[in-house]
């Protein structure tokens, strides 16, 4: 991918709140969600994110105003789940993109138009904006991977294999939920110390500070997909919340690996931010020359000089007291997606080398992204030392794992001089108190 008119810094949109450099959605973004206006029963339908509105690509549709060229294009983008856009090429994705951005800049013939297609987004809903057949999590940082290692096995915490391959593991599609969806504490089997084994509410809840990656075209069941066009199957990325109740995972994941200390949920952000978008913050890939170097089917040119990407995370959480009081949430981690151990690019080739094959709207977690330093810890789990030492909060209170009432909200951004701001909105949930097991 290379940078184009799309991506040019000065961009101005006719739509004044995504000039003020700090909205997370200026013309040079243009990410894709599904919503519908609050409390209406309207179907959910397609969107573009421009400043503080979202683009109705239904009333685009019926407008005709855009070329006929992207057409096929905007009656995908229009439809209640995204999967057939998914699933067109990088070359189609890309000449949409072209086609909104020329509409919604200043000055375009089409804004008298087009405003008429404009829903705030402060009176708008979302929903999962694909149907998502399946949802594999891997395990891309090394840091985080070594944190957590140490508190199993301090004198060898990374297991043989982790610079070697990618590890992931198939998680649950079904409990997948977007931003703002609150969720029940899990119920799950724990085991104490020299006891048996009881069924009763987890009480070491925990958040996992990832990015998803969804998938676009597909590739032919048997067919490997290659580094040099991994990425024209990926569509976009959004921020993603895997909850890991860590109790339940302690005494079920021997031998196989996580069930139900993982299935209960996973949160997303709503809005889809294109790969194409992202290109200005491409970043070189490398290890370490002491680490082995990936095999050959993980490894190209174009890997190496920019399959990373700068993109900011944040963690921060608000306490039902911080709530009460009126008080925002408390950031508590701000790292960078640059330090995973593995790029997109790896996770999809490595996901197919077997024949596997992916489908449009598929989504790939990129395992927790925390940091070299503690401050840069994706999980209540490293930055506890596995619940040893709380976490304090500027208003005195303290936690080991996320409590009754707790709100978890991630954010996401890219920036850097001479270039637009790129943001991923935010990607929130409250926790609620367990079902009756």
């Amino acid at each position: 991918m290379t940078l184009n008119e799309t991506h040019d810094a000065g961009l101005q949109s006719w739509v004044a709140s995504a000039n003020t450099g700090q909205s997370d959605f200026p013309i040079q973004n243009l990410p894709f969600a599904v919503f519908r206006r609050k409390g209406s029963s309207e179907g959910f339908r397609g969107g573009v994110a421009i400043g503080d509105q979202v683009l109705d690509m239904a009333a685009v549709r019926n407008a005709k105003i855009l070329s006929s060229d992207v057409q096929t294009q905007i009656e995908a983008a229009a439809q209640s789940q995204l999967n057939t856009l998914m699933g067109m090429t990088h070359t189609q994705w890309s000449a949409l993109r072209l086609a909104l951005s020329r509409a919604l800049r200043a000055g375009a013939a089409e804004e008298a138009t087009l405003k008429g297609c404009l829903v705030a987004q402060a009176d708008v809903e979302y929903a999962v904006p694909a149907q998502i057949g399946d949802y594999t999590d891997f395990y891309t940082s090394v840091h985080h991977a070594t944190n957590v290692g140490k508190l199993f096995r301090p004198t060898n915490p990374l297991m043989e294999n982790y610079k070697w391959v990618p590890i992931g593991y198939h998680g649950r599609a079904s409990s997948i939920r977007v931003s703002g969806v609150d969720f029940k504490r899990p119920n799950g089997q724990i085991k104490a110390p020299d006891v048996n084994p009881v069924l009763k509410p987890c009480n070491r809840l925990d958040y996992e500070l990832e990015m998803g990656i969804y998938a676009g075209s597909a590739n032919a069941w048997g067919n490997a997909i290659g580094m040099d066009n991994a990425e024209d199957h990926i569509f976009g990325l959004c921020l993603l919340n895997d909850w890991s109740a860590r109790d339940v995972q302690a005494w079920e994941y021997q031998p196989l690996g996580p069930f139900l200390s993982k299935n209960f949920a996973t949160s997303i952000s709503p809005w889809i931010v294109t790969l194409e978008a992202l290109v200005p913050y491409r970043t070189a890939f490398t290890r370490p020359a002491e680490d082995p170097q990936p095999l050959p089917y993980l490894s190209s040119e174009a890997n190496s000089q920019h399959g990373a990407l700068d993109v900011q995370l944040t963690v921060a959480i608000q306490t039902e007291k911080m709530r009460a009081e009126g008080k925002q949430a408390e950031q508590i981690t701000q790292t960078s997606y640059r330090h995973a151990y593995w790029t997109m690019a790896q996770l999809v080739a490595h996901h197919t080398v077997n024949g596997c094959d992916l489908q449009p709207g598929d989504l790939l977690g990129t395992g927790t992204l925390s940091g070299p330093t503690m401050d840069q810890a994706g999980a209540l789990l490293e930055i506890t030392e596995g619940g040893k030492n709380p976490l304090s909060l500027s208003n005195g209170e303290t936690r080991t794992f996320l409590l009754d009432g707790d709100a978890v909200v991630f954010t996401g951004w890219c920036e850097k001089p001479g270039t637009a701001r790129i943001g991923f909105g935010e990607v929130r949930a409250t926790v609620l108190p367990a079902h009756k097991a």
